[in-house]
């Protein structure tokens, strides 16, 4: 893929990009810690965040052993995110991206990871307040080992949510 000569970055490059603050917010990185364990600075991390610099398959391999997710996670979405954004060409293809992304192979190790992502992401309204909430809060439920409190905790939540919002 080339980078667009105005110095846009690529839209797949936005997404990995995207999903790589996702996976180093939710894991507790900062852009400087992630940077130190890969011989980075905060500033390349920074670069690959924004799509500014395309990320190497072996740096995005690093990036995934490190937040501990698959690999394939950081293309997760990818169709969906760009579907109505992506210019179609003279055939009405997607001319981004001209296929469609096969599913990942292996889902996401945390539990909440892709609804968390998805705020992280813009692709779901927080309210502009829950964002370092949610991430905190599956930070934590990550820790707990025990499959019935986990439960426990989770049926908890949702109920607040029924009892106090929209949400069914």
């Amino acid at each position: 893929m080339k980078r667009k000569s105005s110095g846009v970055p690529h839209p797949m490059d936005v997404h990995v990009g995207k999903r790589l603050r996702a996976a180093r917010l939710l894991a507790g990185f900062s852009q400087s810690r992630l940077g130190n364990h890969v011989g980075l600075t905060f500033q390349q991390i920074q670069k690959y965040e924004k799509g500014m610099n395309r990320i190497g398959a072996s740096r995005l391999q690093q990036f995934a052993q490190l937040l501990n997710v698959p690999p394939g996670y950081f293309f997760e979405q990818l169709n969906e995110a760009h579907a109505s954004n992506a210019a179609l060409n003279s055939n009405g293809a997607n001319a981004v991206f001209p296929q469609r992304m096969p599913e990942p192979l292996a889902p996401t190790s945390v539990p909440g990871f892709a609804e968390v992502a998805a705020i992280l992401d813009g692709r779901q309204d927080d309210g502009g307040s829950s964002h370092r909430q949610a991430v905190e809060l599956l930070q934590h439920f990550g820790r707990i080992r025990d499959g019935a409190l986990r439960a426990s905790i989770l049926h908890l939540v949702r109920t607040a949510a029924s009892a106090y919002s929209n949400i069914s």
